[in-house]
């Protein structure tokens, strides 16, 4: 009708009504109806009623307005029932956390098979905007803190570095300055590599990653589409596999869908009209399901506090991730059919101390797994044919050596993981009394006896001898013995290698002196600038006064072995 705004139905019914009635009657003047219509058509009445727009999934319709404009009709892989259950379990489960000053959450729900989003919910509130409800938590870049962990591993046993079985020294470790801490501020020592992940140690991931390279892994990250990471790559270090770089729960998603495909990335699909996209390889089949296999396992502290209450454990494999500062908790979880990524936290940033992937996020993706996949067929997954086993020494996880007595069994990639044998044990030659040890160099005619000793790293002699564990140590080496070792010289764990140290010039800071040494190794001998500075038992802890400009660090152990670091010193 004509002045559409004062004659909106369901707005201004009587108006439109009259309006209505005027013209039947022009139509009756003009005999264009008969009578009996016209009157049936007048006593009609007005009921028009107004229908709010609908609003659904409004984060996914406002992303799929930017990218099609034009488009009148779009038609997404969203499943109506997977996703009203998904918003009404996060709607509820976020209104339980607002009393713990946590108040976003986002998921995401792929299903494994197309590669087709089913439900996707930026927020569980778009009207709230106390809490800035309106924000796509999707798309927001966050901290995935340990989240990422899963890969460097897989990336580990690609490259034959490691396999589940083996071992890991999780001890204080210092990486040119950056010495990082697990989770709880402790250390564990000796560790499997599956207990590494499971556990999700931090110190562990570390070593592997340097030992991966930083480079090689943002490689792979960047293969996987992780954007902000290739715009930023050159900034990235050791921190990015403990959270120090910026993902988005759409990538951590699609990247845990590798995990559930035999290794292989596919792009994500929200329309029915998206194509099929290049298959990507981002780990061997025999990879993706070692991860798998560890990420099934249920003895592990990245449980709930309250899981054996839930009414059903779901089987899937999962991975938590917490952010420095608790300000992003994460859960992702796969089974055959879905990958379930939940994030939970605050879009303001803001940390909260009961804030981890265990107790906040995971709880969340159980409920979700079990509301929209609970009666679905018991499917896993199976052991690629060319991944295979073998019994390697529990002590080190490598092929039994001479003198390895116990067996496990491990996965192992054939003509890709290490076959190399465990050294665990070391054969020395001992005086008789076993005070002293030999060489063959200074190897007496008689009086000695050969005796297996424990064939220790450096750090881990030092993190058994800061923690009081005892241990059997190498004797003392034969002092009559003229012989200088190459290897195995100290290594000086502080100050830094080529660091540079900012002090007050009024007061100038002291700073320890620490190395690490070869478990024969009694005493140590620091040099400052060419220039004897003192004595010390190996593990003992002694200190420096900091002096302006270059500083050179040497010491040598009993042994005649020698590391040289150097330093600069300025005043503030």
């Amino acid at each position: 009708p004509n002045r559409p705004t004062s004659l909106r139905p369901g707005k201004n019914n009587d108006k439109i009504k009259a309006e209505r009635n005027k013209w039947l009657q022009r139509f009756k003047e003009d005999k264009l109806f008969s009578t009996a219509d016209i009157e049936s058509a007048m006593a009609e009445p007005m009921e028009a009623i107004r229908l709010k727009a609908p609003k659904k999934i409004p984060h996914l319709a406002n992303r799929l307005l930017q990218q099609y404009p034009d488009e009148s009709i779009i038609h997404t892989c969203i499943k109506n029932t997977v996703q009203q259950r998904l918003e009404q379990i996060s709607y509820n489960y976020i209104q339980r956390t607002k009393q713990k000053h946590i108040n976003n959450a986002a998921v995401i729900v792929i299903n494994n098979q197309t590669m087709e989003v089913e439900a996707y919910l930026g927020s569980p509130d778009f009207s709230d905007k106390e809490n800035a409800g309106q924000v796509d938590g999707v798309r927001a870049v966050r901290s995935p803190g340990s989240a990422l962990k899963p890969l460097v591993y897989a990336m580990g046993f690609d490259e034959g570095l490691v396999t589940p079985k083996s071992i890991l020294n999780d001890v204080p470790s210092d990486f040119d300055g950056y010495a990082p801490e697990n989770f709880d501020k402790k250390f564990n020592g000796k560790v499997t590599i599956e207990k590494a992940l499971s556990f999700s140690l931090n110190m562990p991931a570390v070593k592997m990653l340097n030992e991966i390279t930083v480079p090689k892994f943002v490689q792979k990250m960047k293969k996987a589409g992780f954007k902000k990471i290739a715009k930023e790559e050159s900034g990235l270090g050791l921190s990015a596999i403990l959270g120090g770089c910026g993902v988005t729960l759409e990538e951590m998603a699609r990247l845990y869908t590798a995990f559930a495909n035999s290794g292989k990335l596919f792009q994500l699909h929200y329309l029915k009209s998206d194509k099929k996209s290049p298959t990507v390889a981002l780990t061997t089949p025999m990879a993706a399901y070692m991860i798998t296999d560890i990420l099934t396992q249920v003895t592990r502290p990245d449980l709930p506090n309250n899981y054996m209450n839930t009414y059903h454990m779901p089987l899937i494999a999962w991975k938590t991730g917490t952010s420095y500062g608790r300000r992003d908790a994460w859960s992702i979880g796969y089974n055959k059919k879905y990958t379930v990524a939940v994030w939970v936290g605050n879009f303001s940033g803001e940390g909260a101390p009961d804030l981890t992937g265990a107790d906040i996020a995971t709880p969340l993706l159980f409920e979700i797994f079990n509301t929209i996949d609970y009666n679905s067929a018991n499917n896993w997954f199976f052991k690629p044919e060319d991944l295979k086993f073998r019994f390697v020494c529990p002590e080190s996880g490598k092929l039994q050596g001479e003198y390895c007595e116990h067996s496990v069994v491990d996965y192992y990639i054939p003509n890709v993981s290490s076959a190399e044998k465990c050294e665990h044990l070391k054969p020395i030659f001992v005086s008789a009394d076993a005070r002293y040890s030999y060489c063959n160099l200074c190897l007496p005619e008689g009086g000695y006896k050969q005796k297996l000793y424990p064939n220790l790293s450096a750090d881990l002699i030092d993190y058994y001898t800061a923690k009081g564990i005892n241990f059997e140590a190498i004797p003392e080496h034969n002092y009559r013995c003229s012989r200088i070792q190459e290897s195995n010289a100290p290594k000086i764990t502080s100050p830094v290698n080529n660091k540079e140290y900012i002090v007050d010039k009024d007061d100038p800071a002291e700073i320890a002196l620490k190395c690490n040494v070869h478990n024969e190794v009694k005493k140590v001998f620091w040099y400052i600038n060419n220039q004897f500075y003192k004595e010390a038992f190996a593990n003992e802890k002694i200190f420096v006064k900091l002096k302006e400009g270059k500083m050179k660090i040497s010491c040598s152990d009993d042994k005649g072995r020698n590391s040289d670091i150097n330093i600069l010193v300025r005043f503030d």
